[in-house]
């Protein structure tokens, strides 16, 4: 079984409380009124190694490659039940084929996606995160992470 990534605790994270993300998709299938099953676990890990973004037929291929019998609709359903958990998100920047990454720590994620070639290039913007920190502050909310996606071609 891989290692599993954590994240900080609600409330707790000042005290470097951390919960494995399996907990995290236990609680939420728990709250949902449903099961953490091996199949779902088994997904969770699978996309746990992953570290760019993939899709379902990619992360479904790799669960056969690893020998594991989980069926195109249960990949699916659980895709859908990690984003809720807010475990991995959809990236959007192909009309045909949704991509997903392991959300987990991106408390604040950039993408640059080429449009015209389909690379995707994660960027590190701290003045991106100080602006959104700043429009929470100025609102008494907490930031608790943000996304962008730049879409571009080449010039």
């Amino acid at each position: 079984m891989a290692l599993q990534p954590t994240q900080p605790v609600s409330g707790d994270d000042e005290f470097g409380i951390i919960e494995p993300l399996c907990a995290v998709f236990r609680r939420s299938l728990k709250d949902a009124g449903l099961k953490y099953t091996p199949e779902r676990a088994q997904i969770l890990d699978t996309i746990i190694a992953f570290d760019a973004l993939f899709e379902a037929d990619q992360l479904l291929d790799e669960l056969k490659t690893k020998g594991f019998r989980v069926s195109k609709a249960t990949v699916y359903r659980t895709l859908k039940l990690l984003e809720d958990a807010g475990i991995i998100q959809r990236v959007l920047f192909d009309r045909d084929q949704s991509h997903y990454q392991l959300a987990y720590g991106n408390a604040g994620n950039t993408l640059l996606v080429r449009v015209d070639t389909g690379e995707v290039e994660t960027l590190e913007l701290p003045e991106l995160v100080a602006i959104r920190d700043k429009i929470c502050e100025a609102r008494g909310l907490k930031p608790e992470g943000h996304r962008l996606q730049i879409f571009a071609t080449g010039g």
